[in-house]
């Protein structure tokens, strides 16, 4: 088997797990895989590896409009009957879609550039990671017969409108689905259907074991930390309250946010509307080691989340022993609980306020105690190497059975 990966986006500040698992299939002497994505990340790449990682990427819209409608019009004359039944797909993408026919056709488009690209590298099967536009080009792909496909789903987002998104179509030609939680298999299989269950596994998300010692002496200060996107689905706006709300009896207190987006402006207002700037700090997006040096630093991690699947971030915080504050969402549960950490609802910062209270009241003894819990957690479930050998075992069984 020659494996492919195709992304929307490649790289990613906020989806290294792609990346460590790529890098953990040529650990284990996978060569040849190409990495394909539809477009590059438009933001400023941080990571060392991620920029490394740009420069052999292969994105199918840097051929240009031009190229990609010869590349149509070449496969439609190559390959008739693949073409056919390609427009046959599309035309029921755009129905699932109500609409949006210029994206669709994109799709298509795309779908081309990939097939020929990935059949002059010698792929036989791609993956790729969530289930929206990339998944859609490799169903196409391989109805112009080019590779087998399989896809990783996250969630929150591709589980808003599973119907619009086509999931059900794209799972139907795959040779596995999967799901980084019980919590998206079940989803998953509720809206496919049994006859699409046996091809839905678990394979979790990821990290590195040896990356993340655990801290070595118990945490006393009073920083949280909270890693990701600044946006209205991680609800960081919520943050400069909470610390206003607490620093008269916690003036020592400090939440670092790494990360940046389209929520920083609203964040930073409030700031200075509560006058809490010696409170909270805004620190942008940082690489690798200064977000692990900074959860390795930290009394807790902090991620008040309205949608998420599972976050890799709360795997790398619990493998370094810090604990978590987060919520009770989709497969947020499987991992956290009062053992390692404090879940509570989405959008209630009163239970917010009081699972923070209750961490920077906790003793440093309880806190290592949590910590080490969720470490060895997260270790059990998530070591990258590991699970990405289940990922590939699943892929060729699939492959066995086509």
């Amino acid at each position: 088997m020659s494996l492919a990966y195709l992304m929307n986006m490649y790289p990613m500040t906020s989806t290294t797990f792609v990346r460590q698992e790529i890098h953990a299939h040529e650990a284990a002497g996978l060569t040849g895989l190409t990495r394909f994505a539809i477009r590059p990340w438009p933001e400023t790449l941080v990571a060392p590896e991620d920029v490394a990682e740009k420069e052999i990427t292969d994105y199918l819209l840097s051929a240009g409009a031009p190229a990609l409608l010869g590349g149509f019009l070449v496969e439609c004359l190559a390959n008739p009957a693949g073409s056919v039944r390609a427009l046959a797909t599309t035309a029921r993408l755009i129905r699932a879609a109500r609409g949006k026919v210029v994206r669709n056709l994109a799709y298509l488009l795309e779908a081309v550039r990939f097939k020929q690209r990935a059949k002059a590298a010698g792929h036989s099967h791609v993956h790729v990671h969530f289930s929206t536009n990339s998944a859609a080009v490799a169903l196409l792909a391989r109805r112009l017969g080019g590779p087998s496909y399989s896809f990783t789903v996250h969630g929150p987002d591709e589980l808003v409108d599973p119907a619009a998104n086509a999931l059900a179509l794209k799972a139907e030609h795959a040779k596995a689905v999967i799901a980084i939680t019980d919590y998206c298999r079940n989803f998953i299989i509720d809206h496919c259907g049994d006859r699409v269950a046996d091809k839905v596994h678990i394979v979790r998300c990821g990290i590195d074991p040896a990356e993340f010692a655990p801290r070595a002496e118990p945490v006393e200060n009073a920083t949280l930390v909270c890693v990701g996107r600044l946006c209205a689905a991680k609800q960081q706006v919520l943050l400069p309250d909470l610390a206003a709300k607490l620093a008269p009896d916690f003036p020592d207190l400090k939440i670092v946010l790494i990360g940046d987006g389209e929520d920083r402006p609203a964040i930073e207002a409030r700031i200075r509307e509560l006058g809490v700037g010696a409170h909270v700090e805004l620190a942008g997006w940082g690489a690798r080691d200064e977000v692990r040096a900074a959860l390795e630093g930290a009394r807790a991690m902090l991620l008040p989340s309205l949608a998420e699947g599972l976050p890799v971030v709360i795997m790398e915080a619990l493998a370094l022993g810090c604990p978590v504050i987060s919520t009770r969402i989709a497969g947020i549960p499987e991992l956290l609980d009062a053992e390692c950490g404090w879940v509570i609802p989405p959008g209630d910062p009163a239970a917010l306020e009081q699972a923070t209270r209750a961490c920077l009241s906790e003793s440093s003894e309880r806190l290592a105690r949590m910590g080490r819990t969720g470490r060895t957690r997260v270790l059990d479930r998530h070591d990258q190497a590991r699970n990405a050998e289940g990922l590939r075992q699943i892929i060729l069984n699939g492959a066995a059975r086509s």
